[in-house]
């Protein structure tokens, strides 16, 4: 994210006030790190930051002792793939906890190692717009709202470097059909991006 709070602000109708610049998040999105979130709260829309990523517990391999089972693990769930299952289904369905996830590029490894032996780093941008926007829920949780966005299957210029996902990216037009729409009418969203609408770098 190379877009300042006074970018967005202007990009998705936010009026101030709004996050000043001094708190911006790193420029490149991490796992249970900071990011910018645009969500709808009493009617309009507010620039809000969040962590990435659900907590959600998993059994780890220590067995606890004083009860025989699995010591549980904190884990962070950062995209949303299986849009059925309960661990995502209240958010989905509520649009209060639709959200959009501003970014200017994204980026994924590729599948064939360099001489380094290194997997190499691909960016995504839209060429035609310098804001886009994943298609998020978020909810409230100990120690900040966190977030997540949605994934589908990839286009054919995602699937070469990545052939298992790629995030859900809004049209502008849709931006507000995602905050605002029934479940059923939201998710008709979910589906790649076009491929010749975006370029790719690296």
């Amino acid at each position: 994210m190379t877009a300042k709070e006074s970018d967005l602000a202007a990009r998705y109708g936010i009026v101030s006030p709004y996050p000043e610049d001094l708190t911006i998040p790193p420029p490149e999105l991490f796992p249970d790190k900071l990011a910018y979130v645009v969500r709808d709260q009493g009617g309009a829309r507010i620039l809000d930051t969040m962590s990435w990523g659900f907590p959600h517990k998993v059994p780890g391999k220590r067995i606890d002792k004083a009860t025989g089972k699995p010591v549980l693990l904190d884990r962070k769930v950062t995209n949303v793939r299986n849009y059925t299952s309960p661990f995502w289904k209240s958010a989905l369905a509520n649009p209060e906890r639709r959200c959009l996830v501003p970014f200017t590029a994204f980026s994924e490894y590729g599948q064939i190692r360099s001489e380094d032996g290194k997997l190499p780093l691909h960016w995504f941008d839209v060429p035609s717009r310098s804001i886009v926007s994943f298609a998020g829920i978020w909810r409230p949780a100990e120690g900040g709202a966190v977030f997540a966005f949605l994934t589908t299957e990839p286009n054919s210029l995602v699937a070469p470097i990545h052939p298992k996902a790629m995030p859900v990216l809004l049209h502008n037009e849709d931006e507000e059909r995602w905050l605002s729409a029934p479940i059923e009418d939201a998710m008709e969203l979910v589906a790649p991006f076009p491929a010749q609408l975006m370029r790719v770098d690296g």
